[in-house]
């Protein structure tokens, strides 16, 4: 017969076994973002000159989405829709938010009635930190730490100097943990000091019962463009400047995200970690490549919101596959809620789907939808329904019509054969439109565009400058 102290222990030991199952029963989450990364610049999506070794063998232990797009071609306005899984024209948030406009009293950033993963995952027992770039508004209301984000490293704006050093007047906008400037001697290369410091957390974090969710925004490769020189050696076998020196900053986003993925196998994680990639828009024009598709950064062309992107869950998910349906980076918020069985708040809409079904289960596709993109209040929109994809331009000032089917690259507009297809789609545009406000702040973007088209203009008329025939 056993003693009241043999029942004591084996109470005990009973209660540590049920804690212990209950946290892997909920999945650690990462979901990991690139900056500006073009579609071709990855090894599993064909790439062969930037070695991505690691992402490579992430995307081989998951799935691969090769129609896989942002919500948005550009920067804040498509981590907004990321991170509270729909559409940010939704709430106004479709312009990149300038640093020289925001101050504590304005409403520039994401806008706090607007429930985020974060703050959804923290509600329910969710450890959570955000590390490196944020890009959702600088005033004290919009920072991670005020979302939903337990910890925070990283830097408010859209981009910053990868030693980390800023203007006397932009100390602000500088490195913080947790709201607090980082010394900028404490710093060394943002890229590295981003993956050491998800090292550092992971560590932390899988010592406690909590399961964990990081955000890990790098901002590589954004520009400014620079690397160190252990970086370039890595990719000396390029012999174009702009290229070999985007590469580097590629590299080195790799060789970290190796680093954080080997620290999750270290401490037993990996297995129960759902792990999210993904570029926030397509390449931009300083060494970038969206091959083989066409356009880049701010573009509604394949280029500019066809993204690499992938998937893993070894626990859960069968890897080395390829899905090859459209998805978009709404779809990220519902799968995370299925697979930490989270309900959804019934006051919470959502216009991404869950994937799971599809992640679990190889046969099953996702029923057809269809997707919207605009941006600067419908200045540039665009319609990919089924087989069908509308544009309209800014930076072209025309609207075109391609069937994805066959011509996935976008080299023929079929616009003037089909024009009654075209109207369809436009009056589906305009439907999902009328659900939309009015962006909170202007778009300053809009000259990127007009200058990126004059630049390319230019090399055009240069070249044919000698032609008699033209």
């Amino acid at each position: 017969m056993r003693s009241i102290k043999q029942l004591i222990q084996i109470t005990l030991l009973c209660c540590s076994i049920l804690c212990v199952a209950q946290k892997n029963e909920s999945p650690n989450i990462i979901i990991i973002i690139s900056d500006d990364q073009g579609w071709g610049d990855v090894g599993f999506n064909g790439g062969t000159d930037i070695p991505t070794t690691n992402l490579d063998q992430l995307a081989k232990e998951g799935v691969v989405f090769s129609q896989g797009y942002a919500s948005h071609p550009y920067c804040s306005p498509s981590r907004a829709g990321l991170l509270s899984g729909r559409y940010q024209q939704r709430f106004g948030h479709e312009n990149n938010p300038e640093n020289i406009h925001q101050g504590e009293d304005t409403v520039i950033g994401l806008p706090t009635s607007e429930l985020m993963i974060s703050e959804l995952l923290q509600q329910n027992n969710y450890q959570t930190c955000a590390i490196g770039k944020w890009h959702l508004g600088n005033a004290s209301k919009y920072l991670p730490i005020n979302r939903g984000f337990d910890d925070w490293y990283g830097f408010s704006g859209g981009g910053l100097n990868y030693w980390g050093k800023t203007k006397a007047d932009k100390k602000e906008l500088g490195v913080k943990r947790n709201g607090k400037l980082v010394p900028e001697s404490e710093l060394t290369y943002l890229t590295d000091d981003f993956s050491k410091e998800a090292v550092k957390y992971i560590d932390e974090y899988t010592k406690n019962d909590k399961p964990f969710f990081m955000y890990l925004a790098y901002n590589a490769p954004h520009a400014p463009i620079q690397a160190t020189k252990e970086y370039t050696n890595m990719v000396s076998h390029i012999e174009y400047g702009d290229r070999a020196a985007y590469a580097a900053m590629v590299v080195g986003m790799d060789v970290g995200i190796g680093k954080v993925i080997n620290k999750l196998k270290e401490t037993g994680a990996y297995e129960n970690t759902l792990i999210f990639f993904y570029s926030d828009n397509g390449g931009h024009s300083h060494g970038a490549s969206s091959a083989p598709y066409r356009g880049h950064k701010g573009m509604l062309f394949e280029g500019g919101i066809r993204e690499p992107f992938l998937i893993s869950w070894p626990k859960k998910i069968k890897g080395n596959r390829v899905y090859e349906k459209p998805i978009i980076a709404l779809d990220i918020f519902p799968t995370i809620l299925s697979a930490a069985n989270i309900k959804k708040p019934k006051t919470k809409e959502i216009d991404g789907v869950d994937l799971m079904p599809i992640l679990e289960n190889n046969d099953k596709t996702l029923q057809e939808r269809t997707l919207y993109w605009r941006y600067s209040n419908g200045e540039g929109y665009a319609v990919r329904d089924k087989n069908y994809k509308f544009i309209r331009s800014y930076y072209k000032k025309a609207s075109f019509l391609f069937d994805m089917d066959k011509d996935e690259l976008e080299q023929h507009n079929i616009l003037d054969q089909h024009p009654e297809i075209a109207k369809r789609l436009q009056e589906k545009y305009e439907q999902w439109s009328r659900d939309n406000i009015t962006p909170l702040w202007p778009d300053e973007h809009l000259a990127n565009c007009d200058r990126e088209e004059g630049k390319r203009q230019a090399f055009i008329d240069k070249a044919i400058s000698g032609d008699k025939n033209k």
